[in-house]
């Protein structure tokens, strides 16, 4: 990879070995709180890291940069990725967050999020999903786990629903079976994958109804049938995903509930395979 197709934080990495102690110690901090960089000017930053004015000037140049200010142009760029070194700064990890502060930011995130959110969304989605031909939930990285989580919530009442990307297969080998009668959740929360947009416009020229999940970073799309924004701030280094798993709840349940009778027999049917079985 070259240096100019290089995210700030690889030039930074590569360059860590060559550099002199003070500016090591420089990379070393930018590295750990980039945030810092992107946020301050250079003199604010050379106090934060404990090195001088001229330090701060060499070390960008080293990187490849013309001054402070075209380094720091970049690493806005890259803070655009939602990176959670992006998010957290020096000052933030001097300290350990409260249970308190982290139990109120996610009693926030959830009443944030589904301020968003109207009761009429909710139950189209869940009817949607429950008139399906075939239900498909998707998540990469992080969202792998709650699209998995629907997926066996939502087999309470759902026969044929399946998460993507399953085991040894490729998109294009379920993508392909898409049709205008199926519904498609897709999980997209930082950091996405690289071709999210991809995957969405494949799912929209099928004619499926689809409904992206992703966090607050993610602007409202009209491209989408239904675009669910969920609050994911936190008082520490990892985002908060109570309010993500609060809708993946709300969803599971409603189905059941607009399910009626019929959702009913499948849940008494199951406990009773339970049973039978002696699985549980």
């Amino acid at each position: 990879m070259s240096q100019k197709e290089a995210s700030f934080l690889s030039r930074v990495r590569e360059s860590l070995p060559k550099l002199q102690p003070a500016e090591r110690r420089l990379g070393e901090f930018v590295c750990d709180f980039p945030a810092e960089l992107a946020s301050y000017s250079a003199s604010e930053l050379a106090t934060l890291a404990q090195v001088s004015n001229a330090t701060v000037s060499r070390f960008v140049k080293r990187l490849g940069y013309e001054n402070y200010e075209a380094a720091r142009r970049h690493a806005r760029v890259e803070k655009q990725s939602g990176s959670r070194l992006f998010l957290t700064g020096s000052v933030d990890s001097a300290s350990v967050q409260s249970v308190e502060a982290h139990v109120a930011q996610g009693i926030a995130n959830v009443e944030a999020t589904f301020l968003g959110i109207s009761e009429g969304q909710i139950n189209a989605v869940a009817q949607a999903m429950l008139d399906a031909r075939k239900v498909w939930v998707m998540g990469f990285r992080s969202s792998h786990p709650f699209a998995s989580y629907l997926q066996w919530q939502m087999t309470q009442v759902i026969e044929n629903i399946v998460a993507l990307p399953g085991a040894g297969q490729t998109l294009g080998e379920s993508l392909v079976s898409l049709t205008e009668q199926d519904v498609v959740v897709v999980f997209g929360l930082r950091r996405r994958v690289a071709n999210m947009d991809t995957i969405l416009e494949q799912v929209r020229k099928s004619g499926a109804s689809h409904l992206y999940i992703t966090d607050e970073g993610v602007a409202p799309m009209a491209s989408v049938t239904w675009h669910f924004r969920c609050q994911t701030l936190a008082p520490g280094p990892l985002f908060n995903h109570m309010a993500v798993m609060g809708v993946c709840h709300l969803l599971a349940t409603r189905a059941i509930e607009l399910a009626g009778s019929a959702g009913r027999a499948r849940l008494r049917g199951i406990e009773t395979l339970n049973d039978n079985l002696d699985e549980l």
